[in-house]
């Protein structure tokens, strides 16, 4: 009887960039000034993921089954919604740096864009629209990985890849450079500070006071969701740069890249009710946006060089299966 076939233990590259994640994260914990009951928590959190991605790669091992690799996968999309609100986790102990952010908008625009763009147009009818543009992130993102994943696995390896590589770099930006966005700040300082163009340092304010106080003044169904949505999940944290303009950008390049260029019609008009929503509900700082629309570019970029590089050094040690993905990707010019 012939023994069954065992696979090589092998991660996945998304999984090797998350390990990298927890490393710099590590670094961060042991280095800098948290209590460390606080640590506690967030180095325990590594150790279960860890052990659970070595038990699911351990599965794998017995079967190249496409289920558990997409488990696999999924499980690393869920864990965004963890490291998310964990790097307010961070910055309650890092000074806030909103002051910065809106005291130079205020230098160069003279104005706050985001208080001005919302009184320029405040009817309810365009606020539903920004405010669904808004809610179009997390659809994009989740339907656009759907559509790799249904039509072309290999696509949706390469655009998985650069979609976390770029969440995770903007995650280490929020946890070194705290900003709560306009939503937060603008209510804590007071209407008196903003007209009078002072924009005062509250450091470790939203240590003590993390509540979402205050909301849009309009109506509607979208208005609703959002606040609804940012009611449970919201946290004064990761308003510099956008990463709802960053990783949709994103997405649009892969569809460019990949030439689907009828989808990128279809979502180029809700992109551009997504970038403009950031700042009409105070989201975000028009400074946010457009750092947010040049480091897409740049992980862009960065992100494929990696994972070209890496399906190359994957040449040197891979199994036959392996050399088989690599040059039907390479012939089919997939890359």
């Amino acid at each position: 009887m012939q023994p069954p076939i065992r696979y090589k233990f092998r991660f996945l590259l998304t999984e090797k960039i998350t390990f990298v994640y927890f490393t710099i994260t590590l670094l961060i914990v042991l280095l800098f000034n948290i209590p460390f009951a606080e640590k506690l928590p967030i180095i325990a959190t590594r150790i279960y993921v860890t052990l659970i991605i070595l038990f699911l790669t351990y599965l794998s091992t017995f079967s190249h089954s496409t289920i558990i690799v997409f488990v696999r996968q999924v499980f690393l999309g869920y864990l965004l919604s963890i490291w998310y609100p964990e790097t307010f986790d961070f910055n309650r102990y890092f000074p806030n740096k909103d002051y910065l952010i809106a005291g130079f908008e205020q230098k160069v625009f003279g104005m706050q864009p985001a208080l001005a763009f919302h009184k320029l147009l405040p009817q309810n009818w365009f606020s539903e629209i920004m405010n669904f543009g808004y809610l179009a992130y997390y659809p994009i993102m989740i339907l656009s990985g759907m559509y790799f994943y249904i039509t072309d696995r290999k696509q949706f390896k390469y655009f998985y890849f650069i979609v976390l590589f770029s969440f995770y770099i903007y995650y280490i930006i929020y946890i070194l450079f705290p900003t709560a966005g306009p939503q937060y700040y603008y209510c804590t300082i007071g209407a008196e500070n903003i007209q009078n163009g002072f924009f005062p340092r509250i450091n470790e304010y939203f240590n003590f006071q993390s509540h979402l106080n205050c909301v849009q003044d309009n109506q509607g169904f979208f208005l609703n969701l959002v606040e609804k949505t940012q009611l449970a999940g919201e946290r004064p944290t990761a308003a510099f740069p956008s990463s709802h303009v960053g990783i949709t950008t994103l997405i649009l390049f892969v569809f460019l890249e990949k030439r689907k260029y009828f989808i990128f019609a279809l979502l180029l008009p809700v992109y551009a009710a997504l970038v403009a929503a950031t700042v009409y509900i105070q989201a975000h700082y028009l400074i946010d946006v457009m750092a947010g629309l040049l480091s897409s570019t740049l992980f862009y970029f960065s992100g494929k060089y990696i994972y070209k590089k890496f399906l190359l050094n994957l040449e040197d040690n891979s199994d036959e299966s392996d050399l088989k993905l690599i040059n039907c990707i390479k012939a089919n010019n997939k890359i």
